[in-house]
């Protein structure tokens, strides 16, 4: 009994020491990557552009890039919303029987306006979040 709660305690030390040695590298200490805001960028121009099926990549991109690298909840929250306007006309475009052979003719400019200006927010966020990284600046 006495060697199984010091196993338990031997246990508990060692996960400890193991997360004390991440305190230092945290995931919010690093920057924002580039990648995410390159591809924040590329959605509206793709979108505006009548090449709104293509977009999914950089949506992808930045959702992924965000949520593995980025800790700050308002980035976090303003991909997520980014990916949800994608998503909504890219469902009802392949749900609908009738559609239109690309998704930018499909879409509602609405979907449109929707998609630019949720990702106006994310870039917002992500300059905000550079900008709390670099106090002095």
């Amino acid at each position: 009994m006495a060697a199984t709660v010091q196993s338990l305690h031997a246990r508990e030390d060692r996960h400890e020491d193991r997360h004390e040695g991440r305190r230092g590298d945290r995931r919010g200490d690093r920057p924002v990557p580039s990648s995410v805001t390159v591809a924040a960028w590329a959605v509206p121009v793709l979108v505006v552009g009548q090449f709104a099926l293509l977009a999914v990549l950089p949506v992808v991109l930045a959702l992924v890039g965000a949520l593995r690298s980025v800790r700050d909840r308002a980035v976090r929250r303003a991909v997520v919303l980014l990916a949800a306007a994608y998503a909504a006309p890219l469902v009802v475009w392949l749900v609908r029987p009738d559609g239109a052979q690309s998704l930018s003719k499909d879409m509602h400019p609405g979907f449109a306006g929707l998609i630019v200006a949720a990702s106006a927010v994310l870039l917002a966020t992500l300059h905000r979040a550079r900008r709390q990284r670099r106090p002095g600046r």
